[in-house]
């Protein structure tokens, strides 16, 4: 078995160079990926950042954690990830999701899955070199290919719902999981990504990458307090049944006013917490973060990916709580603890 990849989540909340300094600072300590997400309202654009990181790195793995097909046109994104794969050959990853965070803000619908699937379809087509008919406003064809193309970029599809999952699993090179490191919603959410690649006759296991938030921390109780916004927003938006096999049952109204963007993206974190609060107690935040977090000291979530690594897990992308300032603490936190314990053993 390879080993574990541990990536970091990099919000691009700062100027290109800033953040490539984290960048640049998580490849000294070890770290295997940096994962970028993608809201053109709340962020710098993902590709200068890219671009900015492939050029100022030379080993670490860079990757969109996710993008989209909504409001980047499928050709659009041929483009830009040849772009960033020409400057960091072998290192780049297109992460894809629904939308999310850059479709909300701006009145448009997240991506179905008949849609995600025909846009992977064109968007591999382009980026190997394919000839693609896409479709003429006076309704006949318009034949193109993207010039210079890169097909060894893989794309990764980011899913949560039991539809996405077994769809990641037919037609993606590799399956971002957001269900958190709960043993239970993980185990599920495999197996509907097997499902999928069995249906599709594929044998070969799929990379999966779970992304948890993360907190090197001897308190547990107060760190726990800070991701009572991420809870809400998982019950609001249909986690409930997850939440409940792990013994939290949350219940939060389908708007929670006074937070903006949202719950997961608020800018006012401490006003999010302090209203979300009124949903999520103590107790179930705490009970979140040992269940679907990597929070204590770097020994417990050393072993925690050990576990993860084992149960068929091949890459973790660790966040910290907070959209609009870069990873910092948590970088130095587990470049100089977890990744040390990690290099001893297995990595």
């Amino acid at each position: 078995m390879s080993a574990l990849r541990i990536g970091i989540r990099v919000p691009p909340c700062d100027r290109a160079d800033r953040i490539t300094d984290t960048v640049r600072r998580a490849e000294q300590l070890g770290f295997d990926d940096v994962w970028f997400p993608d809201s053109q309202l709340l962020w710098r654009d993902v590709f200068t950042t890219l671009t900015a990181a492939a050029l100022g790195t030379e080993r670490i793995g860079l990757g969109t954690a996710v993008t989209n097909l909504a409001t980047r046109h499928p050709a659009v994104l041929a483009s830009a990830a040849r772009s960033v794969a020409e400057l960091a050959p072998g290192r780049f990853t297109l992460g894809l999701g629904v939308g999310n965070s850059s479709v909300g803000p701006i009145g448009l619908r997240q991506t179905t899955s008949a849609a995600m699937r025909a846009g992977i379809d064109m968007l591999r087509a382009l980026l190997a070199g394919e000839v693609w008919d896409f479709e003429s406003p006076t309704g006949g064809k318009v034949r193109s290919r993207l010039r210079d193309p890169r097909p060894e970029v893989p794309l990764h599809l980011a899913a949560s719902g039991p539809k996405n999952l077994r769809l990641a699993g037919e037609i993606a090179d590799g399956v971002i999981l957001l269900s958190g490191v709960s043993p239970k919603t993980l185990a599920q959410a495999a197996a509907r990504v097997r499902e999928g690649a069995e249906a599709a006759g594929r044998t070969a296991q799929l990379p999966l990458t779970v992304s948890a938030f993360c907190a090197v921390t001897d308190d547990i109780e107060a760190e726990a307090r800070q991701i009572k916004p991420i809870c809400a927003s998982i019950a609001q938006n249909g986690g409930a049944p997850f939440l409940a096999l792990a013994g939290i049952d949350v219940q939060v109204p389908a708007t929670v006013s006074g937070v903006y963007p949202d719950l997961v993206h608020a800018e006012d974190w401490k006003a999010a917490v302090d209203i979300c609060s009124a949903w999520v107690s103590d107790e179930a935040a705490l009970r979140f973060a040992q269940e679907f977090c990597l929070f204590g000291s770097a020994e417990q979530i050393t072993d925690r990916l050990r576990a993860l690594h084992t149960s068929g897990v091949t890459g973790v992308f660790l966040q910290h709580v907070g959209s609009y300032d870069p990873p910092t603490g948590l970088v130095e936190a587990v470049g100089t603890s977890v990744l040390t314990h990690l290099k001893g053993n297995d990595r």
